[in-house]
């Protein structure tokens, strides 16, 4: 991990993580049962807007020409029991172009 709750104006990414020349940004949902359907499903297009804002602002600052950027979720859904899935989707989504 490079940085965590990395925030950019009222924004924020809460993982950026690298592997290799790759590195990820990494949005975390969390939800106590699925009561409102899985934690990957709450990343709306209106908050990948803003993690990719945060992101441009990141590599302006952090990034290298040879590495690879990409956008990851992962959610964690907890039951009654306290047993926890985790879900985690690589690459969730590509950025748009401003």
């Amino acid at each position: 991990m490079i940085e965590r709750n990395v925030r950019f104006k009222r924004k924020e990414i809460d993982l950026v993580i690298r592997r290799g020349d790759v590195i990820a940004f990494v949005e975390v949902k969390g939800r106590q049962g699925a009561g409102y359907g899985r934690p990957v499903e709450a990343v709306t297009w209106k908050k990948r807007r803003e993690i990719e804002s945060v992101a441009r602002w990141w590599v302006e600052r952090n990034g290298a020409e040879t590495l690879s950027y990409r956008f990851d979720v992962i959610g964690v859904l907890a039951d009654q029991r306290r047993v926890l899935q985790i879900e985690h989707l690589e690459d969730a989504w590509r950025p748009t172009r401003a």
